[in-house]
């Protein structure tokens, strides 16, 4: 068990917020297929947490890089998610989780500022920072659980104006340095994913909604969806790292964005039935990533020739 722990590493929670969206995507299908993923993104859970407690350095030396304290932003993102699999079960327990875990990405976004921002060193930016900021946006998809409109709002709001900032940024680190170390490469499939949940917080959200504003969103995520797909499926031929955590997430939101995009369009009195053709390649697509990375993870941790 001991060799388990010590191969655990802060992308682990990006596989469990990944896992546990996965459950949300596919909840129209079958609520029971929403409780297995669930439980198996719970199982990551109890990993990530028997890691804080028994290997506390390691993880507080990963979070001195900032690639390890970027990507961290998916453990209190999971959280946000946990909370509404929990708010049948234990009630107003599961809204502490939710307000606890929306205090942590607050403190993360603070942390991260000032360690790595201030002081911006673009040779270390990677695709990872929008989960730092962007990540804020899983308050605004959860927020209904809660009747927390007010709170839904800002955490899109904020996440929103941030994505046109990093998107410059970001975008300008891969064109103007190119160097990209192997084990970081994945993390570029991240560009997929902050449109896209800017997107879902929106519908989930914001009111009244603009139909200009949900298809200029849904073109702007539909487009970083295509080059974190190709991203990926080019990176699928690299070895593993656990920066594969990026082919989670992403393209899960990606398909939750589009499924609530047709919802939406529909309800402002454009509807859009192509779109039932984009949400299940979509769907697909995220149900065999998820899969496939969850197995790799697995194989990873308890492959004792891995070191």
């Amino acid at each position: 068990m001991k060799h388990v722990i010590k191969k655990i590493s802060i992308p682990v929670c990006g596989v469990m917020l990944g896992t546990a969206a996965l459950g949300n995507l596919l909840q129209s299908y079958s609520e029971k297929i929403r409780y297995v993923c669930g439980g198996f993104a719970a199982l990551l859970l109890v990993g990530v947490l028997l890691k804080l407690i028994l290997d506390v350095r390691a993880v507080k030396e990963e979070l001195k890089t900032p690639v390890g304290a970027s990507v961290a932003g998916t453990f209190s993102m999971a959280l946000m998610i946990f909370s509404t699999y929990l708010k049948p079960f234990i009630g107003k327990g599961a809204y502490y989780l939710w307000v606890s875990a929306i205090g942590l990405h607050l403190v993360l976004i603070c942390y991260f500022t000032v360690k790595f921002m201030i002081k911006l060193q673009m040779p270390k930016v990677f695709a990872s920072y929008y989960i730092v900021y962007v990540g804020i946006a899983v308050a605004a998809i959860t927020a209904p659980a809660y009747e927390k409109p007010q709170v839904g709002s800002l955490a899109f709001w904020f996440g929103f104006l941030t994505l046109l900032l990093l998107l410059v940024l970001v975008t300008y680190r891969y064109m103007a340095y190119k160097e990209v170390p192997d084990p970081a490469k994945p993390l570029i499939c991240i560009y997929a994913a902050p449109a896209s949940l800017c997107l879902a917080g929106y519908i989930q959200s914001v009111t009244p909604k603009s139909y200009g504003f949900l298809m200029a969103m849904f073109a702007l995520s539909s487009v970083l969806y295509l080059f974190g797909l190709v991203k990926a499926l080019q990176c699928l031929k690299m070895p593993f790292f656990p920066s594969y955590a990026a082919f989670t997430f992403p393209f899960v939101i990606s398909a939750i964005a589009a499924k609530q995009t047709m919802v939406c369009a529909a309800n402002l009195g454009h509807p859009l039935p192509v779109l039932r053709f984009v949400v299940l390649a979509e769907t697909a697509i995220a149900v065999c990533l998820v899969v496939y990375t969850y197995i790799r993870f697995v194989g990873f941790l308890f492959g004792k020739g891995e070191k």
